[in-house]
């Protein structure tokens, strides 16, 4: 039981980070070829990105899906608070995983599965580019929902990342709870 794993949000300045693990049945042929399409979830529109969350969680074996908060990641750190989204997403994969691929350079330290990080996995492993593309509709849909609760930072357009529109946000009205403090421009806002 190979799970692909990903993660969303972590370069944003507001919102949590989200993570996704993927169990593809590599014995089905049918389901993967109904996966052709998925590939890394930034090279996907987000309506395309909309129509495979659906088609993937069909298709998979088992998927699970975390996060870590803001708080979270000002308290631990993102890299920490990546790594405990990604340890919640595994431990919802129901079979569980015996194998890890992560995206990127991570190492899951308190897991004791066997694991191999791949620089730009997303777009080598079909069960990773599925789990980016699970963490990225499911981080878009939050940003959404704070969006309706915070209009003013135009959550819904840029995602929580870093635009001329969200630093003008942040200038006007100064950050709210869901901002990560750590983050620049933010901290800077702040000494």
């Amino acid at each position: 039981m190979i799970a692909g794993i990903d993660e969303a949000g972590r370069g944003a300045i507001a919102g949590p980070v989200y993570a996704a693990a993927v169990i593809l049945s590599l014995n089905e042929p049918v389901k993967i070829a109904e996966l052709r399409q998925v590939d890394d979830s930034k090279k996907k529109t987000a309506r395309q990105r909309e129509e495979l969350f659906d088609l993937i969680k069909v298709n998979a074996l088992a998927f699970g899906v975390g996060a870590a908060p803001a708080s979270t990641i000002d308290r631990e750190g993102i890299i920490s608070a990546n790594a405990l989204a990604m340890m919640e997403a595994v431990s919802k994969l129901e079979p569980q995983a015996g194998y890890l691929l992560i995206d990127g350079r991570m190492r899951l330290k308190n897991l004791a599965l066997p694991q191999e990080s791949i620089i730009r996995g997303d777009t080598i492993s079909l069960s990773i580019a599925a789990a980016s593309i699970l963490a990225k509709v499911c981080r878009d849909r939050h940003m959404m929902s704070l969006a309706r609760r915070f209009p003013e930072y135009g959550l819904d357009r840029n995602k929580g990342y870093c635009t001329p529109e969200h630093v003008a946000a942040l200038e006007k009205h100064g950050p709210c709870l869901e901002h990560r403090h750590s983050f620049a421009p933010i901290r800077l806002s702040l000494l």
